[in-house]
C-alpha cells in the first residue's frame, strides 16, 4: 500500500513538473517572439528615419548646394525623429563623433558602437562586406525595455559633409548650426554612428 502511494505521489509530482517545464517553454517562446517582433519594429523605425533623411537632404543639395543641406539637416532631423518616436517607441540617431551634442551616446550605446566600429575596420582589412544590417539589441525581460542599434556606414553621399575634405564654406555653415561640431574626417566605409531606439511598454 505504502509502495502505490509513493508511486502515485511520484506519478504526480513529474507530471507537476512536466507541466510547469511546458508553461516555462511556452513563455520563453512567447517572449523570444515578442523580441523578434520589436527588432522588426526597430528596423523598419530605423530605415524610415533613415529614408526620410536622406530624402529631405538630397533635396535640398539638388535646390541650393551643400550648405543648403547642412541647413535642411538642422531643421529636418529633430522633427522626423519625433514623429516616429510614437507608440512607446524612441527613435533617434548617436555617435562617437556628433555633429549635434544632442545626440551624445550612452554608456550602452558607446559600447555598441565600439563593437560596430571593430567590426566594419575587420570587414575592410579582410576585403570584405559586412553582414548587414549591423545591429544589436537590448531586452530586459522585467521590465519589458527594449533597446535597439543599427549602424549607419560612412557612404560616398556623406562625404562631401562628414569626410576629411570638407569644402571651407561648407565647414562654415556646419559650424554655424553645430559650433561644438566632432564628424568630419570619415573615410568611405568606415563608422559613421548608429539609429539608436528604444521601446517601453
Amino acid at each position: 500500500m505504502k509502495n502505490s502511494v509513493m508511486l502515485v505521489a511520484i506519478s504526480l509530482l513529474a507530471s507537476s513538473a512536466h507541466s510547469l517545464a511546458d508553461t516555462v517553454t511556452a513563455n520563453e517562446k512567447k517572449s523570444e517572439n515578442s523580441v523578434q517582433e520589436k527588432v522588426k519594429e526597430a528596423r523598419l523605425h530605423a530605415k524610415a528615419l533613415g529614408g526620410a533623411l536622406k530624402s529631405r537632404l538630397q533635396q535640398a543639395i539638388q535646390s541650393g548646394g551643400l550648405e543648403a543641406g547642412v541647413n535642411e539637416c538642422q531643421i529636418a532631423a529633430a522633427p522626423i525623429a519625433l514623429a516616429l518616436s510614437q507608440n512607446g517607441w524612441e527613435v533617434g540617431r548617436t555617435a562617437l563623433k556628433v555633429r549635434n551634442p544632442n545626440n551624445a551616446a550612452d554608456q550602452w550605446e558607446r559600447e555598441q558602437l565600439a563593437w560596430f566600429s571593430q567590426l566594419l575596420t575587420k570587414a575592410k582589412q579582410d576585403n570584405l562586406a559586412p553582414k548587414r544590417p549591423i545591429e544589436t539589441y537590448q531586452y530586459d525581460s522585467e521590465s519589458g525595455e527594449f533597446r535597439y542599434m543599427m549602424a549607419i556606414e560612412q557612404g560616398q553621399v556623406c562625404m562631401a559633409c562628414h569626410g576629411a575634405n570638407v569644402a571651407p564654406s561648407v565647414k562654415q555653415s556646419i559650424l554655424k548650426h553645430y559650433p561644438s561640431d566632432q564628424a568630419t574626417g570619415f573615410e568611405l566605409g568606415e563608422l559613421r554612428g548608429a539609429f539608436t531606439l528604444s521601446y517601453t511598454p
